[in-house]
C-alpha cells in the first residue's frame, strides 16, 4: 500500500484542494481552542494533545466515580476526552431504562421525540462538563451516531420515514434534518459559552449504512451525499455557535481515483477504505469551510479479517503505517490540524508491540492530536462496582466498559506508551 498512498492521494487531492479554505474567528473568547494553520491554539499558545474515548462517562450517575476517572485521566497527562452529546431510546425501553437508572437524552415514539433534562438526563452531561472543567479537560462532544449503539441515526430513520427506508435518507430527508438540527441546536446552545468544550463533532462514523440498516443506491461512490451533509450540517452548527470548532466524527475513508486494491478468493478487489464505498471522501470533507480539523479513526483488525489470519502476510502495523501518513499528508496540503480520533487493537500483546510505532509516527507527522480508544477506568464504585448500562456494557467488579480495545491503567506497558506521548505533545504546546 505504502507506495500507492502518495500517488493517489496526489491524484485525489487535485479536487479536494480547489474546495473552500478554512474560515475562523479572530476574536475567539479566552479558553476557547481554536486553529492556527495545521496546529490547534489556546489563548494565543499552541496546543498539542494526547486524548482518549470515553463514551460512558455521562452514563456513571456516581459523581465522584466521574471525578475519580477525570483525574485519573488527568495525571496521565490527557488532556482532551471524546463523549456521546446522545443517549436516545425508544418509549418502550423507558421502564428498563429507569430500574436500571440508564441515563437518556432523548426518548422516542410514534410523534418523534422528547428531551429528558433531569437527573438521568442532561443533567449528567452537565455534570460530565463541570467536572472535566475542574479537572482541566476539554470534551468533544458527538451529537449522534452511525450504529445502532445508545440510539444513533436509524432512530431518526424508523420514526421519520418508516419502515423499508435505507440509512441514507438520514442525510437526504428534510424532516429528518430538521429533528436532527432541532436536537444538535438544544445541545449547542446548553454549553456554547463553555470552554470545556473543545469541538462540536456532527455524528460518529457516518457511512452510507449501518449495521441495521441497508444504504440506497443512491449513496454511492462519488454521489457525495455524506459531504453535503456534513457541509449543511457544520453550517447549521457554525450558525449558531461561532466560536467552538466543529469536526466530522468520520473514519477518514478516501474517494481516491486509483484506490488500494487487495486479493481475496482469488479476485481482485477494491479497498472500501479508499473507493468510496463507505461514503466519505476525507479530502473533499477537510476542505469544507467550517470543518475545523480532521478526524479519522483505525480498526485494522476488524476492517481486514479476510486478511489477518495466521500465515498471512499482512501487516497489520505496516497498514496502520500507511493510514496514519495519508491523513497526515492530505491534512498538510489543505492546511488544517488532524487528530487521529479513535484507534484499537485486540489482545495486550498486539497493544504493546504495535501502538509503539503507530504512536511515534502520529507524533513524527505532527498530528495535533492523538487520540485512542478506549480509557479503561478501575476502581468504580456504582452499585457496589457493578452496573450494566446496555447492549454488553457495563462496570463489572469496578472496571468500566471492556469491548477489548481497551486500555486499563494497570495496564502500565500500553498506558506508559500514551503518557510519554502526552509529555512530547505537552512540550510542544509550551
Amino acid at each position: 500500500m505504502r507506495a500507492a498512498v502518495f500517488t493517489s492521494l496526489l491524484l485525489s487531492l487535485g479536487t479536494a484542494l480547489t474546495a473552500p479554505t478554512a474560515r475562523w474567528s479572530t476574536d475567539v473568547p479566552s479558553g476557547f481552542v481554536t486553529t492556527n494553520g495545521t496546529s490547534f491554539q489556546l489563548d494565543g499558545q499552541p496546543f498539542a494533545f494526547v486524548g482518549t474515548n470515553s463514551f460512558w462517562l455521562p452514563l456513571l450517575s456516581n459523581d465522584d466515580d466521574v471525578h475519580a476517572t477525570f483525574e485519573t485521566i488527568a495525571a496521565a497527562g490527557i488532556k482532551v476526552v471524546r463523549t456521546w452529546g446522545f443517549n436516545a431510546i425508544n418509549e418502550t425501553e423507558l421502564p428498563y431504562a429507569e430500574s436500571i437508572n440508564l441515563t437518556y437524552y432523548q426518548v422516542w415514539n410514534s410523534s418523534g421525540w422528547t428531551l429528558n433534562e433531569g437527573s438521568q438526563g442532561l443533567q449528567r452531561l452537565d455534570y460530565v462538563l463541570y467536572a472535566a472543567a475542574i479537572h482541566d479537560i476539554r470534551l468533544i462532544i458527538t451529537f449522534t451516531n452511525n450504529w445502532v449503539g445508545y440510539g444513533g441515526a436509524d432512530l431518526y430513520v424508523n420514526w421519520l420515514a418508516g419502515a423499508g427506508a435505507t440509512h441514507d435518507v438520514f442525510y437526504t430527508d428534510p424532516t429528518i434534518i430538521a429533528s436532527y438540527q432541532q436536537y444538535v441546536q438544544t445541545i449547542v446552545n446548553r454549553y456554547k459559552d463553555s470552554p470545556t468544550v473543545f469541538a462540536w463533532e456532527l455524528m460518529n462514523e457516518a457511512r452510507c449504512a449501518s449495521d441495521l440498516l441497508t444504504a440506497s443506491a443512491a449513496c454511492h461512490p462519488g454521489s457525495g451525499t455524506l459531504g453535503l451533509w456534513y457541509q449543511q450540517q457544520s453550517d447549521f452548527v457554525r450558525s449558531i455557535d461561532p466560536y467552538h470548532m466543529i469536526t466530522t466524527g468520520g473514519e477518514g475513508q478516501f474517494y481516491w481515483a486509483q484506490p488500494d486494491t487487495y486479493w481475496y478468493n482469488n479476485t481482485l478487489v477494491t479497498d472500501f477504505n479508499f473507493d468510496g464505498a463507505a461514503g466519505e471522501d476525507f479530502e473533499w470533507d477537510l476542505g469544507l469551510p467550517n470543518i475545523d480539523f480532521g478526524v479519522y479513526h483505525m480498526y485494522v483488525q476488524t476492517w481486514y479479517p479476510e486478511l489477518d489470519y495466521p500465515g498471512s502476510n499482512f501487516s497489520i502495523e505496516d497498514w496502520g503505517l500507511d493510514w496514519i501518513e495519508a491523513h497526515a499528508l492530505t491534512a498538510q496540503m489543505v492546511g488544517k490540524p488532524i487528530v487521529i480520533e479513535e484507534f484499537g487493537l485486540t489482545g495486550l500483546d498486539n497493544k504493546t508491540a504495535i501502538y509503539p510505532t503507530w504512536v511515534q509516527r502520529t507524533l513524527d507527522s505532527n498530528h495535533a492530536g492523538v487520540m485512542f480508544w478506549q480509557w479503561g477506568q478501575l476502581n468504580l464504585t456504582e452499585d457496589g462496582g457493578n452496573h450494566p448500562f446496555k447492549y454488553t456494557d457495563a462496570i463489572v467488579n469496578g472496571a468500566s466498559p471492556n469491548d477489548g480495545n481497551t486500555v486499563y491503567t494497570n495496564q502500565t506497558t500500553v498506558m506508559d506508551i500514551f503518557t510519554q506521548a502526552a509529555a512530547v505533545q505537552a512540550q510542544r504546546s509550551a
